[in-house]
Formats: structure tokens, C-alpha cells, sequence
């Protein structure tokens, strides 16, 4: 008896041993066996799973087991969320100092010294699904990065609330557009990726989606969603111009009036000082500069819009439009000193004519 019972407290060291590698889930557990076990230890020792053709709820073996975690965990890190970006084009002037001034406490702070755009943040109280990325402290974040020029960036704002931001930039904007200009995107964060950024279809993928980012990531969101309606305008002046040199070709002439043309010089004008002046195409970001990180991002972001060459693009347009001003300029100038030609000419015929008459009246006049 002695014996049995050594040997049942050897095998239950065993098992217990065992036991403490094995995963306590509800599922698979071990039972430990101590000397005072009222049940035969032939049982517990052989306590296989029975065999059924029904596939196993449960891994089989502990290396499945553990590989398939492993695995699930190595997703679960690389990629945490997808976070929307919306930008919009809605007007031409945004109120910047009021808007910072109503709006204090959800202003960040900016480390820019003449900054032409503000960035806020909002709690999402909004939509119950609008909570994804950021990390685990912003997850219930938006956010809203507003430029003087116009534009409006939204960072993890869903569509059925989207209106309700573009309310707020509404009450400080000036120049609002009929039709406003939208643009899409996407931020991926994966706190494993080796480099700082890696760029993909509609979207970048960054280790951390900071505040910097929101800002470099919406400066050029801006920028691109804001050339889109400055080269629209131009388009049309293009066409506009192609309209009056199509009738030249057929006509010989053009009916444009002077005060119209004027209209064209302006806004030709407007636009070319509206990029290079408020949109600030060739403006240094004082985060890149800083940064070389940020500096990346603002690179790549510039390139995957393609913004110096959509810029050069516009200029040469607005080439083509200042040489057709030029030439219908100089065409109503030749038309007026053709006109005042004309008067002088009238002038001259009418002073000669009353010349010959006064001629005339003396010669035949009666001498007293």
C-alpha cells in the first residue's frame, strides 16, 4: 500500500508540472492530483480528449495553441486603426482671429509664430463610431485644422457629422461658395512600422498620429483641395478667352467691352496673389523644419499630390490668359486711338469748313 501510494505522488508531481504550460481556460484544464485524491489514479493519468469527427473548439497541442496568439497578436500590432480625413473647400476668407477667440478652449496651442490656420479639438459626442485610432488616449478625438484661405481638414469625423463642423467654420467664413470642393483620405497608424512614415493608395501610414502630423497633414490637404478651385476659375477664364478667339477666327473681330475685359485682368490677378500670398505655396514649415520626420511626410504628401507640378500647371494658364489680356488690351487701345483719330479728323473738317464760310461771307460782301 505503501508502495501505490509513492507512486501516486510521484505521477501527480508529474501532472502538475505539466499543468502549469498548459493554458487554464475553460476549455482545457489538467486536474493536479494530490496524495488524498479519492479517485483512481489510472483515470487521471490517462485523461485524454475523447475523439470526435466534430472539429476541435480548442487547440490540440500547446504549440498550436501558442503560435496561433502569437500570430493574432503581430496583427492586432501592426496596424491599430484607419483614420478618415475629409478635406474641404469651402470659401475664400475664414476669420481666424474670431474664430480662435470664440473657440479658446478647444484651440491647440501652436509653436508657429504667424500661423495662417488654427487646429482644434473636439470630443466625439456625436457618433458612437467616430472612436478609432489615435492611440489609447485620443481615441475620442476629432479634429479640425481651419486655414485663412478657405480650407477645412477633418481627422476622424464620420460623414453624418461632418456637417455640423462645417457649421462652425461657417459663422466666421466670408465668400462662401455655392459649390464647395471635397477631398478624401487616410491615416494608418502601426506603432511597429520601421521607418517614420511609408506611403500607400489614399493614405500614409505613420508610427503615431501626433498633433505635428495633424498640422503637416493638413497643411497640404489644404493646399491641394485650394488649388482644385483655383484652377477651376482659371479653366474657366481659359475657356472663356477660347470662346473670343473662336469668334475672331470666324468674324475677324471681338465684341468684348473694356469694363469686362477689366473684370478678367482682376480676377486673373486675384488669383495668382491668392496662391502665393494666402494659400503660401512656397512657405517654409517652421514642424518640418524642426522635424525631420515631419519633413519627410510633407515631402512625400507634396509629391503624392503633386502640388509644385499642379502649381506650374495654373501658372501656365495663367500665362496663356495674361497674353490674351494683353493682346485684346492693346486691340481696344487701337480701337480708341482709332476713334479719337476720327474726332480729331471731324474737328479739323468742321474748323476748315467754318473757315472757307467766314472766306466766302467776306469776299461777297457789299462794300459800303
Amino acid at each position: 500500500m505503501g508502495r501505490w501510494r509513492a507512486a501516486t505522488n510521484f505521477v501527480a508531481r508529474i501532472v502538475a508540472a505539466k499543468s502549469r504550460s498548459i493554458p487554464q481556460t475553460p476549455l482545457h484544464k489538467i486536474h493536479i492530483f494530490s496524495s488524498s485524491s479519492s479517485v483512481q489514479p489510472r483515470i487521471q493519468f490517462l485523461n485524454f480528449r475523447s475523439f470526435s469527427a466534430a472539429p476541435a473548439t480548442y487547440p490540440q497541442y500547446v504549440d498550436d495553441f501558442e503560435y496561433k496568439n502569437n500570430a493574432h497578436k503581430l496583427t492586432d500590432d501592426e496596424e491599430i486603426g484607419i483614420i478618415p480625413v475629409k478635406a474641404y473647400f469651402l470659401c475664400t476668407s475664414i476669420d481666424l482671429k474670431r474664430m480662435q477667440a470664440e473657440n479658446s478652449a478647444d484651440v491647440l496651442p501652436s509653436s508657429s509664430r504667424s500661423p495662417n490656420h488654427i487646429a482644434l479639438r473636439f470630443l466625439n459626442l456625436l457618433s458612437q463610431n467616430s472612436a478609432r485610432g489615435f492611440g489609447e488616449k485620443t481615441n475620442s478625438c476629432s479634429y479640425m485644422v481651419v486655414f485663412q484661405y478657405g480650407s477645412a481638414v477633418l481627422f476622424n469625423v464620420e460623414d453624418d457629422d461632418v456637417e455640423y463642423y462645417l457649421q462652425i467654420v461657417r459663422r466666421y467664413a466670408s465668400g462662401l461658395l455655392r459649390e464647395m470642393k471635397k477631398d478624401d483620405y487616410a491615416v494608418k497608424e502601426k506603432p511597429l512600422l520601421v521607418e517614420d512614415m511609408q506611403g500607400g493608395a489614399d493614405h500614409i501610414v505613420l508610427k503615431k498620429l501626433d498633433t505635428d502630423s495633424i498640422r503637416i497633414i493638413g497643411s497640404v490637404l489644404g493646399q491641394s483641395i485650394a488649388l482644385d478651385y483655383f484652377v477651376s476659375q482659371v479653366d474657366g477664364m481659359v475657356e472663356e478667352f477660347a470662346g473670343i478667339n473662336r469668334e475672331m477666327e470666324k468674324t475677324g473681330t471681338f465684341t468684348m467691352d473694356r469694363k469686362k475685359l477689366f473684370q478678367l485682368v482682376g480676377k486673373a490677378n486675384s488669383n495668382i496673389a491668392d496662391v502665393i500670398l494666402k494659400v503660401g505655396l512656397f512657405e517654409r514649415s517652421e514642424i518640418a523644419w524642426r522635424d525631420a520626420k515631419y519633413a519627410q511626410i510633407l515631402e512625400y504628401l507634396r509629391e503624392e499630390y503633386e502640388v509644385s507640378q499642379r502649381f506650374g500647371n495654373l501658372n501656365f494658364k495663367l500665362k496663356f490668359v495674361e497674353h490674351n489680356i494683353h493682346f485684346l488690351q492693346e486691340v481696344l487701345q487701337n480701337r480708341k486711338s482709332d476713334l479719337l483719330e476720327w474726332c480729331i479728323i471731324v474737328l479739323l473738317a468742321v474748323e476748315n469748313v467754318v473757315c472757307i464760310y467766314e472766306i466766302v461771307r467776306d469776299s461777297t460782301a457789299i462794300p459800303m
